[in-house]
């Protein structure tokens, strides 16, 4: 779970000195009520230095951050953009919200964008593709910037479930044209809800805020009220309190990434001569955000009756297969329903990511695990690895 395993007493020290400074949560103005103290301005300052671009906007939530990227990047009607198979159901939602249709691509065994795929899949309507890296492990970066460089394809990258996690020396996010990343609860660090927009492109990053609050383009020497407008927006800022929070959760970042790093090796190379398993693929295993240990079972009755003998040891899973519903472009008819117009999805169009997605088992990894906690699942997974294995 992240960060919000270490909610405590600072998130709520932060949380009562905005309300004691003069409780003005709104992002902007009051300048002399909040004694031009502002706390998501702050938020956004430390976090683009940590991650290493020049520009970084808060936002409501990492939907929004979706949203408001693709708004940024001039994404719409008539564009088509590329996302892998696996991902939460929202990377699908912002692209149709912004009116262009989703491609939905293969993943390989990373579990992320299969870069093959995403080659064959590109279209003369190709604007924007979203490499998303799942579950705290970084996509193949390289091999998705060569491609879309060839064919002048903007990259926007979804980093919500992998916040601090790096590809070669560079944290996700920053390596395409714009990113995003996600502070929900259950996510590397949490605001309670929360998202970020992050890029080194200062026009991205202006619309970007102009969108993200109505147009505002937030010229400092003049009233909120006779602030100057370009383009049509809408409400996706971050208040104070999420901005107060997100710098102490911040603060921590690095920490919560080790911690995870390390319990997860603990059991991984517990189970690691367990024949018959098959270990995700890490593009770059030092920039493994660590929070989620996933291994493949020969087939899907196997993958179903391990997940059964888990249960029975109380050890549960994350997202494979427990709630792949919600991540899987197969499961999601009413998606399908929705985009018949302009494109055909059916069952049966991803065989790859299918046979991956139903062989996986995902393991959570958490910060505060004692070595009790650790050890039983351990112990879990080889009893279930006994009754399905041998």
């Amino acid at each position: 779970m992240g960060g919000s395993e270490l909610i405590g007493k600072e998130e709520k020290e932060a949380i009562a000195e905005v309300i004691d400074r003069g409780a003005v949560l709104f992002r902007y103005g009051f300048d002399e009520k909040r004694k031009n103290i502002f706390k998501v301005r702050e938020f956004e300052e430390k976090f683009a230095q940590y991650v290493g671009v020049k520009y970084a906007l808060a936002v409501s939530s990492g939907t929004a951050a979706d949203r408001v990227a693709l708004a940024a990047l001039g994404i719409g009607p008539g564009d088509e953009v590329i996302a892998p198979a696996f991902t939460f159901v929202a990377t699908i939602e912002a692209i149709m919200e912004s009116g262009a249709t989703p491609i939905i691509a293969e993943v390989d065994k990373s579990l992320n964008l299969d870069p093959e795929d995403f080659e064959a899949k590109v279209s003369e309507k190709t604007k924007l593709v979203i490499p998303v890296h799942m579950l705290g492990v970084p996509a193949r970066m390289d091999k998705i910037m060569e491609i879309a460089r060839k064919h002048n394809i903007k990259i926007l990258e979804d980093s919500a479930q992998a916040c601090g996690s790096s590809f070669r020396g560079k944290k996700t996010g920053t390596i395409g044209d714009i990113g995003i990343h996600s502070f929900d609860y259950v996510k590397t660090i949490t605001t309670g809800e929360g998202g970020m927009v992050v890029t080194n492109d200062e026009e991205l990053y202006l619309r970007a805020s102009w969108f993200h609050d109505h147009g505002h383009q937030h010229k400092g020497d003049r009233p909120r009220g006779e602030d100057t407008k370009e383009i049509v927006g809408f409400n996706y800022r971050m208040n104070e309190l999420q901005g107060a929070i997100g710098l102490v959760q911040l603060s921590r970042l690095d920490y919560v990434i080790s911690e995870q790093r390390k319990n997860k090796s603990k059991i991984k190379e517990a189970i690691s001569k367990i024949q018959g398993l098959q270990f995700r693929e890490l593009p770059d295993e030092a920039g493994d955000g660590g929070d989620t240990l996933i291994f493949f079972l020969p087939n899907k009755g196997m993958a179903s009756d391990f997940e059964e003998e888990l249960t029975k040891e109380g050890v549960g899973t994350k997202i494979l297969p427990s709630a792949l519903g919600w991540h899987y472009i197969a499961n999601w008819e009413h998606i399908i329903e929705e985009l018949k117009d302009k494109v055909e999805y059916k069952v049966g169009m991803w065989p790859q990511s299918d046979s991956l997605l139903r062989r996986a088992i995902a393991i959570p990894i958490s910060v505060k695990m004692t070595d009790a906690e650790t050890d039983k699942i351990i112990t879990a997974l080889k009893k279930a690895a006994e009754a399905v294995l041998l």
